[in-house]
């Protein structure tokens, strides 16, 4: 489990296509690797990943072919910047949101608003079933970083989008600094969202064996 807050930007620094379209990412990260290990989780730009190999400062994460067609880790490439999380620990303050890893699907940056303290950015939906779990004020996970909506399309829009407001520290500290229209990301919506929307597809059915 993460928080969505980013400890630190990695840098992709190797890529290596494996069977059954499988991918190797080796990314270097001094922070991230201090107290990390093989076996461990961490959070890569929103997906949970687990180490496989170690090297000083670098760590090599096995990503799925589902994976990879569920998420923009299939448009990274060689020197690109990835926001990392490592693992939540027992005595950890949650001071961003209960973040799985687990991406729900893609968004794609629309319009780039700046304003003088910090800037908004709309997203269109590439999955327009994940709009009913996005609400205004609510809890969305942008690329691994836990972030509020400031406002979302209504049900009458022909196209699916969010908005959310992006402070100083978090275009300093994220790879959202560097956001461009055109630009595909990942979004994990809120676990509670999800949840009742699966409660809500099972009311009124009788499931009794």
């Amino acid at each position: 489990m993460f928080t969505g807050l980013v400890e630190e930007t990695g840098r992709i620094i190797g890529l290596e296509r494996l069977p059954d379209d499988a991918l190797r990412i080796t990314i270097d990260a001094p922070l991230v690797t201090s107290d990390a290990d093989h076996g461990a989780s961490i959070c890569v730009s929103g997906v949970c990943l687990t180490i496989v190999h170690r090297e000083g400062t670098a760590f090599s994460a096995d990503v799925m072919g589902q994976t990879l067609a569920v998420s923009a880790l299939a448009d990274r490439e060689v020197g690109d910047a990835v926001n990392l999380e490592r693992a939540v620990a027992g005595t950890t303050r949650l001071g961003g949101h209960v973040v799985q890893g687990h991406v729900d699907g893609t968004a794609v940056v629309s319009v780039i608003t700046p304003g003088e303290v910090w800037h908004t950015v709309r997203f269109g939906l590439e999955d327009a079933a994940l709009a009913p779990l996005l609400v205004d004020k609510g809890s969305i996970t942008v690329d691994g970083v836990s972030l509020t909506l400031s406002a979302v399309s209504s049900p009458e829009e022909a196209q699916a989008w969010f908005e959310v407001s992006l402070i100083p520290e978090t275009l300093a500290a994220t790879t959202l600094g560097g956001l461009e229209p055109g630009r595909r990301v990942n979004v994990e919506t809120d676990i509670l969202a999800r949840h009742v929307a699966r409660l809500l597809a099972f009311s009124g059915k009788d499931n009794r064996a």
